[in-house]
């Protein structure tokens, strides 16, 4: 992804889509449009994010849309990787045979990929449809991004999360989105020692850590309820906007921390720097709506947070530091889960 995002418009044309469904939609309406072969790149979990639009517009037996389909292997059975993997691991070739999507599982061997895409053009231009090549670890060469900017911002994510719980009371419920915000919150848990129960860490379902805390801050009225999201993760589900302005809990703060980017997966660009968040959260009947950029800014605005209704967007850019050491929960998730669950259950 970092080298087709250096070589935009120049040799490839590499539109950077929120989510899956988005990117099987942009490849199918390029082949309605050219009579050309669409390409889309993915991880398995994206597989399943796009089972509707695979089935329902890009099958033989519906449009027979040709799209070429490269899936990285998270999960792949007998290799170590984080547990939200697991499940798609085990299951991804077995779900390609049940959505009758051919695939091959390349190797890093020049004549066997130009063999494989020898198979693959056969089916794409004979029988119309997905095909997909399955993309394990280490597949492709390391690759130093060219067009990778640091954002020029005050605050890092580690500096703002450290900001914002010393500047809480401790008994809020917060909610953190899968990644480095999750793995971050994690480690200032973790140095202190405490209080791991308070947290829910959302390591999978990326974009739904937003409608997880809007429920969870419906159930407990009594509670401030904060999520921690991401740019990339709610820009893929961008509509929960609009079910927590419409049901507007007063006890809900929606904290996104921006750096224009999926640092945990390599520090590719997002689409965020086209959206202006906090205009958004307010055509959505958000309450409140706060856009932060220094570390100043962000201390008053916590110290005036009692004194306001929910739900509050709080935008906070943040520079992308593209940090790969930061350790993940090192408990099973369910382990963290039936902890959470006794402290919501144990609240007002």
């Amino acid at each position: 992804m970092s080298f087709l995002a250096d070589y935009d418009a120049k040799k490839l044309e590499n539109i950077i889509a929120c989510n899956e469904c988005e990117a099987i939609a942009l490849a199918a309406g390029y082949h309605l449009a050219t009579n050309k072969i669409g390409a889309v790149y993915m991880q398995n979990s994206g597989l399943g994010k796009s089972v509707n639009p695979l089935t329902s517009i890009c099958d033989p037996e519906i449009y027979a849309i040709p799209i070429l389909l490269f899936i990285g292997w998270r999960g792949e059975s007998g290799k170590n990787d984080a547990p939200q993997h697991k499940k798609m691991g085990k299951i991804t070739l077995p779900l390609l045979e049940m959505l009758q999507i051919p695939y091959s599982i390349l190797e890093p061997d020049l004549i066997k990929v130009e063999n494989e895409l020898k198979k693959a053009y056969l089916h794409l231009t004979k029988i119309k449809g997905p095909y997909a090549f399955i993309i394990k670890k280490n597949f492709f060469q390391s690759y130093e991004p060219k067009k990778t900017k640091l954002n020029k911002y005050e605050l890092t994510r580690k500096k703002a999360i450290n900001l914002i719980m010393e500047n809480l009371n401790n008994d809020e419920i917060i909610v953190s989105s899968t990644g480095y915000l999750s793995r971050e919150l994690f480690e200032y848990r973790e140095l202190r020692k405490k209080d791991h129960h308070k947290n829910f860490y959302n390591i999978g379902g990326m974009g739904c850590v937003s409608s997880i805390g809007l429920s969870i801050a419906l159930q407990k009225p009594d509670n401030k309820v904060i999520i921690f999201d991401g740019d990339g993760s709610i820009l893929m589900q961008m509509g929960a906007f609009s079910t927590i302005g419409k049901i507007s809990p007063s006890n809900l703060i929606h904290i996104i921390f921006d750096n224009n980017s999926h640092e945990s997966t390599g520090g590719q660009p997002t689409n965020s720097i086209a959206v202006n968040f906090p205009k958004v959260a307010l055509a959505c009947s958000y309450k409140s709506a706060i856009l932060i950029k220094t570390s100043k800014k962000l201390t008053k605005t916590l110290k005036s947070l009692s004194k306001m209704e929910g739900p509050i967007l709080i935008l906070i850019k943040i520079s992308l530091t593209l940090n790969s050491d930061l350790k993940r929960p090192n408990k099973k998730p369910t382990e963290y889960k039936e902890d959470f669950m006794r402290y919501l259950l144990n609240l007002k």
